[in-house]
């Protein structure tokens, strides 16, 4: 009788990232799918360990070749992955077409509009032209006009070291501690996260804005969704310019006259982005429809009639040993 292989999911940059691995488990189960769910991170003590099948602990990706790379998939049957961390995209979306050619999906964007929102100055030039209402972004507060001023870093996640509402006096001192600084006018307003899904023909699935309560290190610990379709609009828009692929966060601040000022945009899954499957945004279960070459017209986007809080809180795990 011929083997069964069973075909495995791997999710990167496990950390502490419970939920979401919760999310992708219920997708696995939706589909009817027998693989385990594999979890790669470079801590070896990192806590969602105990929350996957398998753990997988990946050295760096620096140090793999996409040879070696695909050659440890091979051999842990592992046909979909689904990186969560800013520094791991452009390596996955560098190789994508590689990994499809060898039978492995991975939930990431191209190459180019993974560039384009990983650099913050890049990602204002690109979309400002447009015409997208971004926020002005520079190198120096001498380009901005005068005001109060956030101060971050240029490539990566937008909320590691940022300073908020800084004079121009402490937002020169502070971008002193900042590897790669640019400058931003700081605007008062209420911040609104966009989470949307974009298939592989470029479409929008769907789009779940959701307020941002009460943010900790730049993650929301109680977000709430809203209804705003000329913000979720205006965020499908920005993604289908940039290309984009797979599940993504836009940042927006609405000021008290109502006008939409976009942050960012990170194409990934974010730390609070449950919420919006919760709300019908069903990313994970869509991944892996089209990756096994489903239609995704046939699946409906159900967003949930009722509007809904999420609160992220920790909580104990007991095991027997």
């Amino acid at each position: 009788m011929k083997e069964v292989v069973r075909i495995h999911v791997l999710v990167t940059s496990i950390s502490k990232k419970v939920p979401l691995l919760q999310a992708v488990r219920h997708a696995m189960r939706k589909m009817g799918m027998s693989g385990i769910l594999i979890g790669a991170d470079r801590n070896s003590n990192c806590i969602a360990q105990y929350f996957v099948d398998e753990f997988w602990h990946m050295p760096s990706l620096e140090h793999f070749t996409v040879e070696e790379f695909i050659s440890t998939c091979r051999k842990k049957h592992i046909r979909f992955i689904i990186p969560t961390r800013d520094g791991e995209l452009p390596f996955f979306s560098a190789y994508r077409q590689v990994f499809e050619e060898n039978g492995i999906f991975a939930m990431v964007s191209e190459q180019n509009a993974i560039d384009i929102c990983l650099d913050k100055l890049r990602f204002y030039e690109v979309l400002s032209a447009q015409g997208f209402p971004v926020v002005p972004t520079a190198l120096s507060l001498a380009e901005l006009d005068d005001g109060d001023y956030v101060v971050k870093e240029r490539y990566g996640a937008g909320a590691r070291n940022v300073g908020l509402c800084l004079t121009k006096e402490e937002a020169n001192q502070h971008a002193h501690k900042l590897e790669a600084p640019v400058f931003q006018p700081f605007i008062a307003g209420t911040e609104i996260s966009i989470d949307l899904y974009m298939t592989r023909t470029g479409h929008a699935k769907g789009a779940v804005a959701r307020k941002r309560d009460y943010v900790v290190n730049g993650e929301s610990q109680v977000t709430t969704t809203i209804r705003n379709e000329k913000l979720e609009g205006m965020c499908i828009a920005v993604a289908s310019y940039l290309g984009l692929y797979g599940h993504a966060v836009m940042q927006v601040i609405i000021d008290r006259e109502g006008q939409f000022h976009l942050i960012e945009c990170n194409p990934r899954f974010g730390g609070a982005s449950t919420l919006s499957i919760e709300a019908g945004l069903d990313s994970f279960y869509w991944f892996f429809l089209e990756a096994q070459g489903r239609n995704l017209e046939h699946y409906p986007f159900v967003r949930s009639t009722n509007e809904k809080k999420q609160i992220r809180y920790p909580t104990d795990f007991v095991i027997d040993l």
